[in-house]
């Protein structure tokens, strides 16, 4: 007799009859057992920069092995990997790499992390999970940078063995989240909680988008938030926007609205704000002391670090992150 069955690890619940697959297009049921479609078979493997997920506050100036698979929790229109996000597995181009082969590259390549990036890691949950184990077990940390669109119990599992999460969150307001990126902006709030309580060092990533996410009033609340619920120290980093996928029609993101959002962060009360997808001063690690540039960047690439044991070279003052 067919049997259906739930996928339990994001909010999107798909339950599936003999056949079908999940909405992101990774997990198809087979006979009443739900199977993974990408474990194993990342469509996106490189060598970046630690600076490019973005971490700031994580091993800065080293390089991360990062893979990602096909699929995606979420269908958002502004999507800047929608080519691999929004495709189905068998439509990618994929190697062949098994979680010991991962580390084995990561440490061939001297990358000090693997990082989970560029679709939504998510949808491949088993291999990052089997990843990341072995790599904690060889030295290599593990890094995620994910929409946060996942259940409580995968996501505190998963959690006892990675060192960072960069999450994404994309706007404040439920109707974002359901018109431009199909899903909602609570289990992603309760997301962020979670990381905090399992002592995940947090960064996150808001992309500004003209006309529809670049609100002040809503920054600013999103920003207090944050102070509320996470903590000052948490880095957050506003990133401009550039036409992709569905939404060719908006401009790039205003520099000035940036350096608004920046501000109303800084108003806020949070310390570390960051400006990216330019090139500006707010790319920049200052001590919330002294006000001196601890951390110098341009781009990607690490200039200056007066970093001296995960304090402030020139006042001694601690500054939050992952150092070592």
């Amino acid at each position: 007799m067919a049997k259906t069955v739930q996928c339990e690890l994001c909010p999107n619940g798909c339950v599936l009859e003999p056949g079908q697959r999940s909405r992101c297009r990774a997990r198809t049921n087979r006979e009443g057992t739900l199977y993974s479609l990408v474990y194993g078979k990342p469509c996106a493997v490189h060598v970046d920069p630690i600076e490019k997920k973005p971490f700031f506050h994580f091993l800065p100036g080293t390089k991360a092995f990062s893979i990602a698979t096909a699929g995606c929790v979420l269908s958002c229109k502004f999507c800047q990997n929608w080519q691999i996000s929004q495709a189905r597995p068998e439509d990618t181009d994929t190697y062949d790499l098994p979680p010991a082969q991962v580390v084995s590259n990561a440490l061939a390549y001297q990358c000090r992390s693997v990082t989970y990036t560029y679709t939504e890691p998510t949808v491949f949950y088993e291999y990052m999970y089997d990843t990341a184990i072995i790599a904690r077990n060889r030295g290599v940390k593990n890094t995620m940078h994910s929409c946060g669109y996942i259940n409580e119990k995968p996501l505190r599992i998963l959690s006892k063995h990675l060192d960072a999460a960069d999450i994404d969150l994309k706007g404040f307001t439920e109707d974002f989240y359901a018109r431009i990126c199909g899903g909602s902006l609570k289990p992603v709030l309760h997301a962020l909680t979670i990381l905090r309580e399992e002592k995940m060092w947090i960064e996150i990533t808001n992309l500004v988008i003209p006309t529809l996410n670049d609100d002040m009033k809503k920054i600013a609340e999103m920003s207090s938030w944050i102070v509320r619920n996470l903590g000052a120290d948490v880095p957050i980093h506003f990133s401009r926007f550039f036409p992709h996928y569905k939404l060719n029609n908006l401009p790039p993101t205003p520099l000035e609205t940036l350096e608004s959002a920046r501000k109303a962060a800084m108003d806020a009360g949070m310390k570390f704000v960051y400006i990216g997808n330019i090139r500006h001063e707010g790319e920049s690690t200052s001590c919330p002391k002294c006000k001196k540039v601890i951390i110098e960047r341009i781009g990607y690439f690490v200039k200056q670090n007066h970093l001296a044991n995960g304090r402030c070279g020139f006042c001694s003052t601690a500054i939050p992150g992952v150092w070592s």
